[in-house]
């Protein structure tokens, strides 16, 4: 049984830095991709960033793109999501996605956590 949980939310000043972490627990973390998703009220869920196994390949959304850094560290089973110079837009609920074939699409991956609340003000 595969867990995902993340934690770091809350309020973030625009244009400040947060980060998110998300814990994992049940299997072999290294061996497959991770991602973030995020879900504003009344929007679908939306892609943020993904990660390989071993780090070597990330990819972004638009909306986050240079702005969203993703990250992993393996030795602790984490990976991170670091939010630089966000914006009111970036509020939403962000989910931990892992396992299955990783990538942009939420169906695309097996394991998924219980969501926090990142809150955006200016």
């Amino acid at each position: 049984q595969v867990q995902l949980v993340e934690s770091g939310g809350g309020l973030v000043q625009a244009g400040g830095s947060g980060r998110l972490s998300c814990a994992t627990s049940g299997r072999t973390f290294s061996t497959f991709a991770m991602g973030w998703f995020r879900q504003a009220p009344g929007k679908e869920r939306e892609f943020v960033a993904s990660i390989s196994g071993r780090g070597g390949l990330t990819a972004y959304g638009d909306s986050v793109k240079g702005r969203f850094t993703i990250s992993r560290e393996n030795a602790k089973n984490t990976v991170y999501l670091q939010m630089n110079s966000p914006k009111p837009e970036d509020t939403a609920v962000y989910y931990c996605a892992g396992g299955g074939m990783g990538g942009s699409w939420a169906d695309e991956y097996d394991y998924w956590g219980q969501g926090t609340q990142v809150t955006v003000y200016s």
